[in-house]
């Protein structure tokens, strides 16, 4: 039995097909180069550009796609079926532009956004902070007012496109006394004097993912680069996480299906004991217990992004989604792991990938212990 997914429409469909040929023919071929790198390289991110698989979301005057999350939400799967990590494009397209459409000013979104559709100008966004994890309350990084400039002082750790961004929107404190009320968010071109990288982070996956510290010693912005109202930051930032949640719903959807292919094609095809691996009852019921995990997790998904089409998306059901579909996926990449023995540990194999790449997602877009949290306060 499969589930039958209603939830996108036939332009939707036309666009997966694009993007999944795009995947496969641009960027699977590169992956080895880009882990040995460190980061995607900018030709891709401009193929990307010209593939119409940026900022689908964005309106087509500035450059976009003008689609919907539907339109989004195909892209990231077929990103993460086919196996492609540490492409930043989603963050940049689909968490980090929609701060420059809500809050930018028409100077601002003509001054950025053709070119963040195009892929000229990457996007990063500075929340963590040493030492911070997921209370973005406690931000220290300080933005001081200084005539019709801000100065910027402080550091942000765990930045992805961190590397490869021209654009950072920082999260900073303009007023340090009041606490989450004194956020404010603020744009940061990379070549402003004072900023500067720190080292590539080296990680459990994903080592194509250009995961950087950033530093901002005295940078001076003009106060123009102030996105919406100052001390409104936190808010802003609330606002947006419900549909960084869904999409990680979505892409972990999407990748444990597809392990659940490549552990049935394994299992049918390894020899153990004189019989296949798939023989064994214990092959079956594992893998039957993945099969109803994994419906589980696609009708809860397709659920979530057929509420956000229609703007009805809760804060609430975004962390149940996360929480859920990244949980979920951790138990069940883990048994598929087991089912390959000794393979299963070879990063030969996409499930042993899968096991080191997907781990972030329980931390990423919050916690799933802060999940529990949001969740627990409207029972």
């Amino acid at each position: 039995m499969q589930v039958i997914r209603n939830v996108y429409r036939e332009d939707h469909e036309m666009l997966r097909e694009t993007a999944r040929r795009f995947f496969e023919r641009e960027c699977v071929p590169h992956q080895p180069a880009w882990d040995e790198a460190g980061r995607v390289d900018r030709e891709t991110w401009l193929k990307a550009g010209r593939e119409g698989l940026l900022c689908v979301t964005m309106p087509t005057e500035y450059g976009g796609g003008g689609g919907d999350f539907g339109h989004a939400a195909v892209i990231v799967e077929e990103q993460f079926r086919a196996g492609v990590s540490g492409a930043g494009f989603s963050l940049h397209s689909d968490i980090i532009a929609p701060y420059l459409l809500r809050l930018g000013n028409e100077e601002q979104k003509q001054r950025w956004l053709p070119k963040v559709c195009s892929g000229e100008m990457i996007l990063a966004i500075a929340m963590t902070e040493p030492g911070g994890g997921s209370d973005l309350k406690s931000i220290r990084t300080t933005a001081v007012r200084d005539g019709d400039d801000y100065i910027i002082s402080g550091s942000k750790t765990f930045i992805s496109n961190g590397l490869n961004a021209e654009l950072v929107i920082v999260a900073c404190k303009t007023d340090p006394a009041a606490g989450a009320k004194g956020v404010s968010l603020i744009a940061v071109e990379t070549t402003r004097e004072g900023f500067r990288r720190g080292r590539k982070l080296q990680k459990v996956g994903q080592p194509a993912a250009d995961t950087a510290e950033l530093f901002f010693d005295g940078v001076r912005v003009p106060a123009t680069n102030l996105l919406g109202e100052e001390n409104k930051g936190f808010s802003y930032l609330m606002q947006e996480l419900a549909q960084e949640r869904l999409l990680i719903a979505a892409y972990c959807t999407a990748k444990t299906e597809r392990m659940l292919e490549h552990t049935i094609e394994y299992v049918k095809d390894r020899k153990a004991f004189g019989q296949t691996v798939w023989d064994f009852q214990n092959t079956k019921f594992k893998l039957a217990d993945v099969k109803a995990q994994v419906m589980a997790m696609r009708t809860l998904t397709d659920y979530c992004i057929s509420e956000h089409l229609r703007r009805r998306l809760t804060v609430e059901e975004a962390a149940v989604a996360k929480l859920y579909t990244t949980e979920t996926m951790w138990k069940c990449l883990d048994d598929m792991v087991q089912l390959h023995g000794g393979y299963g540990y070879m990063l030969e194999y996409p499930i042993a990938r899968a096991f080191t790449d997907m781990r972030i997602a329980r931390v990423a877009g919050g916690a799933s212990e802060v999940m529990r949290e949001i969740i627990a306060r409207k029972l």
